[in-house]
């Protein structure tokens, strides 16, 4: 596709709410999943922690 001006370009032919949207859902997407699992291994790791002195407790009684 050709463009005359920018703005042609962001509009996409009358498409661009569905473009750009899908790549700002896209780029979301890519920017939580890894912060969502770096919580998940942290929140995983304490409760190991926590289950790890727990049995070590049981253990000493």
């Amino acid at each position: 596709m050709h463009w005359n001006s920018f703005s042609e370009f962001l509009a996409m032919g009358g498409y661009g709410v569905y473009v750009w949207g899908s790549f700002g859902v896209n780029a979301l997407i890519m920017i939580v999943e890894p912060i969502m699992a770096v919580q998940r291994r942290k929140s995983l790791v304490a409760r190991l922690k926590r289950q790890s002195r727990a049995a070590d407790r049981n253990k000493e009684s």
